[in-house]
Formats: C-alpha cells, sequence, structure tokens
C-alpha cells in the first residue's frame, strides 16, 4: 500500500482543523501546549474537561469500529460516519490526519490516551461484546480514564514474570494482591487494566502441588476500578524532573468482576502482548511532531547563542534533521503495511516474521533520538544550561525550562516501554531467527 492523502482525507483535514480552530478557545486556551511528556501533571482539571469536548465533538476512538457486531478495528474499507460506540469512524489515513492537526495547534496532551489507544483496540480485539459495550461509550464520551497495570518490581521489560495474583472469592469475582511500579496517571484514572497471576507460579519448574507454570502460562488480563479505599493505594514516584507522572499501586485484595476478565482465565498473555502492538501506531506520527518542534527550540537556541557557529554543532542540528525525516518515512511505511494487510502493524508485535519486528525498530530510533536532541539541547546552551529559570523559592524549588525537562525526561526513553536491549532481542529472535536467548530459573 502506497500511503498517501486523498481528497477525502484533505476534506476530513479541513474538518478536524475548522472544529480545533472553533472548540480550543477560551478557557482551553491555558492548556495549549501543556500535558506533554514530562509535564504530565500539568492543568489536571482543564484537560479532563477537554476530553470531554473532544467526546462531544467525536473525536475520540476515530477508527474503532466498521459498525458490524465484530467490533473489528476499521480499515481501509470501512468509511466514515458515526460509530456504534459514540466515536466516529475513519480510515487510516483520516486518524493520521486528525493526529497531525491536533499536533500542529499544540492542543493539550490527552489524559484518555491510554483508553482510547491501548485498551479500546483490545477489547475490539479480545473482549465480550458486553464488554465493548460497558467500557468504550464512557471513553468515547472523554468521562473515563485508564492506566495500565504491567510493570512490577521484578517484571518490567520481562514482563512474564508478574508477581500480582488474582485470586477466586467466595463469589467467583476476582481479588487482585500485588504491586505494580511505573504506572502513568494512575492517581487521576478510574479503571486499571491489570496484568495478574490467576493460576500456576510462572516458574516453569513444576511448582508445589505440581502446579508450576512456565512463565507465560496462567496470566489473565482483569478491568479494575481503582475506587477501593484500603484497597488500592497511589504513591506517586518523584523524578529526575521533580514531576511524578508515574506511580507505584498496591493492590490489596482489591475485587475485579469475573465479567471484567478480557479474553478468558488464562489467556491474559495474548492479550496483554496484542495490546503492546497497539502502543506504537498512529501514535509514532504524533510523537514526531512534537519531536520536531523540540527540534526546533534547540535550533532556536543554538542560533540565539551563536552555538550553530561550531560546525560540529551544525552536523549534529542536521544529523536529527535527517534522522527525524527518516523516522517518519520508515513510520508511514509500516502503516501502510498494515493498512494493506501486511503485517507491519500492532497486532505483529506478538507474532513473527517482518512485521513482529516493526514496533521494536521504531522503538529503538526514536529513543536513542530523542536521547540525544536531549544532550544536544545542553551542549548549545553551554554552561548556563545547569541553571535554573528562575531563583529558587520554597514554593518552587525545582524548577526547569523545556530543554533542561527535555534532557532529564528523556535518560528514560531508551528503557520504558521496553528497554533497547529488549527489543534487540524481539528483533534478533522473531525477524531474524537467531536462537533465542538463554534464560535462566526465575
Amino acid at each position: 500500500m502506497e500511503f498517501g492523502f486523498g481528497d477525502e482525507d484533505e476534506a476530513f483535514r479541513a474538518e478536524a482543523r475548522a472544529w480545533l480552530a472553533e472548540h480550543l478557545t477560551g478557557e482551553f486556551t491555558a492548556a495549549v501546549g501543556r500535558g506533554g511528556p514530562g509535564s504530565e501533571h500539568e492543568g489536571s482539571a482543564l484537560r479532563r474537561a477537554w476530553e470531554r469536548e473532544l467526546g462531544r465533538g467525536g473525536w475520540i476512538g476515530l477508527g474503532w469500529d466498521t459498525g458490524t457486531d465484530s467490533g473489528a478495528g476499521a480499515g481501509e474499507g470501512a468509511g466514515t460516519g458515526p460509530g456504534v460506540y459514540g466515536n466516529r469512524r475513519a480510515t487510516l489515513t483520516q486518524q493520521v490526519v486528525w493526529a497531525e492537526e491536533y499536533a500542529r495547534v499544540r492542543a493539550p496532551g490527552r489524559y484518555g490516551h491510554i483508553g482510547e489507544n491501548l485498551l479500546a483496540p483490545t477489547l475490539l480485539a479480545y473482549g465480550s461484546r458486553e464488554q465493548r459495550d460497558e467500557f468504550l461509550p464512557p471513553i468515547a464520551r472523554g468521562e473515563t480514564l485508564w492506566c495500565q497495570g504491567y510493570s512490577e518490581p521484578g517484571a518490567g521489560s520481562d514482563l512474564a514474570g508478574v508477581r500480582t495474583r488474582a485470586e477466586r472469592d467466595g463469589a467467583g469475582d476476582f481479588r487482585v494482591t500485588g504491586q505494580k511500579i511505573w504506572t502513568s496517571l494512575a492517581q487521576e484514572a478510574d479503571w486499571c487494566f491489570v496484568l495478574a497471576r490467576t493460576s500456576g507460579d510462572g516458574s516453569g519448574r513444576g511448582g508445589e502441588n505440581g502446579n508450576g507454570t512456565r512463565p507465560h502460562e496462567g496470566l489473565s488480563f482483569l478491568l479494575v476500578p481503582m475506587d477501593q479505599p484500603g484497597r488500592i493505594d497511589v504513591r506517586p514516584i518523584r523524578q529526575l524532573t521533580g514531576t511524578s507522572e508515574f506511580n507505584e499501586v498496591f493492590f490489596d485484595g482489591a475485587r475485579a468482576r469475573a465479567a471484567h476478565v478480557v479474553g478468558g482465565v488464562g489467556n491474559g498473555w495474548r492479550v496483554a502482548m496484542g495490546l503492546l502492538g497497539f502502543e506504537r501506531g498512529v501514535s509514532t506520527l504524533v510523537q514526531q511532531i512534537g519531536f520536531a518542534e523540540e527540534l526546533a527550540a534547540v535550533v532556536r537556541e543554538a542560533v540565539a547563542g551563536g552555538a550553530v557557529d561550531d560546525p560540529v554543532v551544525r552536523d549534529r542540528l542536521v544529523r536529527q534533521w535527517a534522522e527525524l525525516r527518516v523516522m517518519r518515512w520508515n513510520a508511514l511505511r509500516t502503516l501502510g503495511s498494515a493498512g494493506s494487510g501486511g503485517g507491519g502493524g500492532g497486532s505483529g508485535a506478538a507474532g513473527s516474521g517482518p512485521g513482529a519486528g516493526s514496533p521494536s525498530v521504531a522503538k529503538l530510533l526514536w529513543g536513542r533520538w530523542h536521547q540525544r536532541l536531549g544532550e544536544l539541547g545542553m551542549a548549545v546552551r553551554g554552561p548556563s544550561a545547569a541553571v535554573g529559570p528562575q531563583d529558587w523559592c520554597a514554593d518552587a524549588p525545582y524548577e526547569l525550562d523545556p530543554l533542561q525537562r527535555l534532557f532529564l525526561f528523556s535518560r528514560a526513553d531508551t528503557v520504558y516501554g521496553g528497554s533497547d536491549e529488549v527489543q534487540r532481542n524481539i528483533i534478533a529472535e522473531r525477524v531474524l531467527g537467531l536462537p533465542r536467548e538463554a534464560r535462566g530459573p526465575r
């Protein structure tokens, strides 16, 4: 598939641009440019209101469905118009158009992106009709926020090592006990999708009473309400940037209904791997628009301060620009392959063959690129990069300007979302067919 924009896409672009110009006004102008990586804490109440405004406009959940009972994701032949969950249907190219227009006007960082872009496609792929009918409409209205309960202190990139357990109670529902970490926006979320062990111990060694399982077996994907005082405790983690977008979440017998197990009990690994594939789709292009703005800020700093006169700095700036263009064309090529059924899209993350490596290649490319951009931002500023934007005071003891925040926050880019080492293993084993890395007992 050749990825390009046709007349219908450009008409859709005009509609999106007009809606944003009309609605991103008044009180919402205070949220423009706020809520991105490293500043996800900013403007909480206003950005929640903006989610509801997007919902009223039908701009949440583009391309979720084709209007059929199957709930399959929209493809090129899906058409446009109202969706069955309160969203609007859109082709893949139109989803890209909306994402580009949204980023172009620096609209507020999305609070509902985890529910819209991760949980919703997962429910469409693996959930029951009842689960889709219960959870998708509130997401489409911008009313419910979700967080992701995957990583644990002993199971980050090695996701199969989770130890959080979900045990049946007398009513047939589940009681979840354990700890999750690096949970984005948990302090704001209404619900959490949790990967927990419902049977076996994951040791692969037989276990007590012969109940041992291989690491990825015995896992289930549960939808857990966060409003459970005394049973769920959220503790913010203070980061290098001084902010706390991430959290520890402690579950102590938190209740999850049996009807809220997605994909069936014991099938959590399949569902979880499918979800990870949805993380790197259209959102990759949105991310690159933000990267372009950050690069432009670094260039302006280099020109204003005279660092651009250094030929080495000029070379680094041009290299960043060229590599960003390469990443864009790679993302468009991957999306084009997905749209034509070429396997380059989300579901490939859990499979094998060339499509399986596309998300990993994208992550390797942008993670290190973004780190180098942060380093370059500090280099062009020189010694003044170590000085904060304002004098110290007790009310604001750790203020950073955007380039300082970029430098510090980007240090984690090669770790979160799957470390570079894990991404290289995926490419080596699932794409190149190299022998699997030796793994010792757990």
